[in-house]
């Protein structure tokens, strides 16, 4: 029996949020108990953008840049962040749900307290991040990388981990449960994870490939 993950924290609720309308995200700005909707803001290039205690509905913002990303005590939902590049991003206490994610790039990020539910992360990227306290729940991510990260408390519950790659990861008190491992790349470096019986035995396959044993069927033939 393994210890049970950790479940992230909840946004802090700010006591009142205005709506405003931003044209575009400029280096290093701040904003802090708002209500951004509807916003159509693709291929920004801004360092260092800070959104706290903020609600986020339907904004697209695909194909940004926005290195140095500080987003604390948020919410997120619908939004289109397919293509954002975020290097060194560090959420904290932030909830996504139903958003585009595709192609999404968090190489060394820092994730804590975070819910991703109902997104599609396929063909993303966490290389090197810092998850601690995450919670993919009903998620595609297929092909999606995670490459040399440290997981920490992370659970992936109802997810698509097809053809992913946990190479050089180090997970602990990790939970996968109902989620899809075919392809799975770096299967030895799920040490540290626990998996619920049903899908020890469904993903029977992958662990054989990744250790070399061949599959006899019923005659004795390969």
């Amino acid at each position: 029996m393994t210890d049970p993950a950790g479940r992230p924290r909840s946004p802090r609720p700010a006591e009142r949020l205005r709506s405003e309308t931003v044209a575009a995200l400029a280096h290093d700005a701040t904003y802090a108990e708002v209500r951004l909707v509807g916003l159509v803001l693709p291929d920004q290039r801004a360092r260092g953008v800070r959104i706290e205690l903020a609600q986020l509905h339907e904004v697209d913002l695909s194909g940004s840049h926005l290195e140095d990303l500080r987003l604390a005590d948020a919410t997120v939902t619908g939004a289109d962040l397919a293509n954002v590049c975020a290097a060194r991003a560090a959420l904290s206490r932030v909830r996504l749900e139903s958003c585009r994610m595709t192609g999404v790039q968090l190489a060394r990020a820092t994730l804590r307290d975070v819910v991703v539910r109902d997104c599609r992360v396929d063909l993303a990227t966490f290389a090197g991040a810092r998850l601690e306290r995450v919670a993919f729940e009903d998620c595609v991510l297929a092909e999606t990388d995670f490459l040399e990260g440290q997981l920490s408390s992370v659970t992936f519950t109802g997810c698509d981990l097809s053809r992913a790659d946990l190479r050089g990861a180090r997970l602990r008190r990790c939970e996968l449960r109902r989620t899809a491992l075919a392809g799975l790349q770096g299967v030895a470096d799920l040490r540290g994870a626990a998996l619920e019986w049903a899908d020890v035995i469904e993903n029977a396959a992958t662990w054989a490939a990744a250790l070399g044993i061949g599959i006899l069927d019923g005659d004795g033939d390969r």
